[in-house]
């Protein structure tokens, strides 16, 4: 398949290729474009044939949900078969942006879209160019992570053309996403709100809105998370792993700082080829050849923004093995957690 490749400005927006992208979105094709959290990988959410190509394309299992990306809060009631007062309470706190919410589906939306299930996960982007398109394909979009299953999450038109090109129809290049991992995912088929996937949108932010928030287990607990049937992306499977293996060392900063450079000793004397995930307050340190900060300690956007271009960055440069710091998990730091921890398969050293 020959991938058509363009370059858009979303302060300057150009209609003819926007039309374009909409066409092949409304004719069952696929569209790779930028949202504020990373590139997702668009098709009618609504066409069952089309929503199947997206997990075809990416080599996704068919039981991981995909995500129904709309344009107008008034979309809920299409795709939702019934729409909780706390929807909409979210929906004019956090909309557009990096919110997703489980609803019951309604009839229009296909299985293949929802994963089997009978619950939706819906969002609203807000990416200038996201909202332009969905506008354009007269349709709602299924869009995931626009990578191949299981590697780190695109988040420059680069990291989408390295994995998906000649694969889809279209890849819209849109630059670099502001915010570099995906939205929060809260639940609201059950009693409580339920977080499925932490995000920028903090367990915090949401209490401010809905009173009482639960947190479901399996985000940072290996054990509960294989026997589940993933109602949100990203609950059952690995995810956002490098080619070489990623290890998380846990501790003291002085302490991290000795285990890691002794690992990379022992690493490279078996003529392994290493490298290190570290913060700018401690890269210094380190005596590897292969090092790359992912930004402050002091500001964990920074670290989410950089995190999977330092990822893939490690691809590159061919590693066989990644020693990366950890951090705390409170606030937006427990979103970049629960991604290294995804991406280590839950290998951690604890100091």
């Amino acid at each position: 398949m020959d991938t058509l490749i363009c370059q858009l400005d979303e302060q300057n927006l150009n209609h003819q290729w926007i039309e374009k992208a909409g066409a092949i979105l409304a004719g069952g094709g696929l569209v790779a474009f930028p949202t504020e959290t990373v590139y997702g990988l668009g098709a009618d959410a609504l066409n069952d044939a089309a929503a199947a190509r997206i997990y075809l394309a990416k080599g996704r299992p068919s039981d991981n949900p995909l995500i129904v990306h709309i344009a107008e809060v008034e979309a809920l009631n299409e795709v939702a078969s019934y729409v909780p007062a706390n929807a909409y309470r979210l929906a004019d706190a956090f909309w557009p942006g990096p919110l997703t919410m489980i609803l019951n589906k309604s009839d229009q939306v296909p299985l293949s879209t929802t994963g089997g299930l009978d619950t939706v996960a819906v969002r609203m982007p807000s990416n200038p160019l996201a909202l332009e398109i969905i506008k354009a394909s007269g349709t709602y979009i299924a869009a995931p992570s626009a990578n191949i299953s299981g590697k780190p999450s695109p988040t420059s038109a680069k990291h989408v053309i390295d994995d998906l090109n000649g694969k889809v129809d279209m890849i819209i290049d849109g630059g670099a996403v502001t915010i570099g991992i995906e939205s929060t995912i809260i639940d609201l088929t059950g009693s409580i709100p339920m977080i499925l996937r932490p995000g920028m949108i903090t367990r915090e932010m949401l209490c401010l809105v809905l009173g009482e928030v639960a947190v479901d287990p399996a985000i940072l607990a290996p054990e509960s998370a294989g026997n589940i049937r993933p109602k949100a992306p990203g609950m059952k499977y690995k995810h956002y792993a490098p080619s070489g293996e990623l290890i998380l060392i846990e501790g003291d900063a002085a302490a991290v700082i000795k285990r890691i450079n002794q690992l990379v000793r022992e690493k490279e004397k078996e003529d392994f080829n290493v490298g290190v995930m570290a913060t700018d307050e401690t890269l210094a340190a380190y005596h590897c050849r292969n090092k790359i900060s992912m930004g402050s300690r002091l500001d964990y956007k920074t670290i989410a923004h950089h995190l999977y271009d330092t990822l893939r960055r490690f691809d590159t440069l061919d590693v066989d093995y990644i020693f990366c710091e950890s951090f705390h998990q409170k606030d937006g730091w427990q979103a970049i957690m629960n991604r290294l921890l995804k991406a280590a398969g839950y290998r951690v050293i604890k100091v």
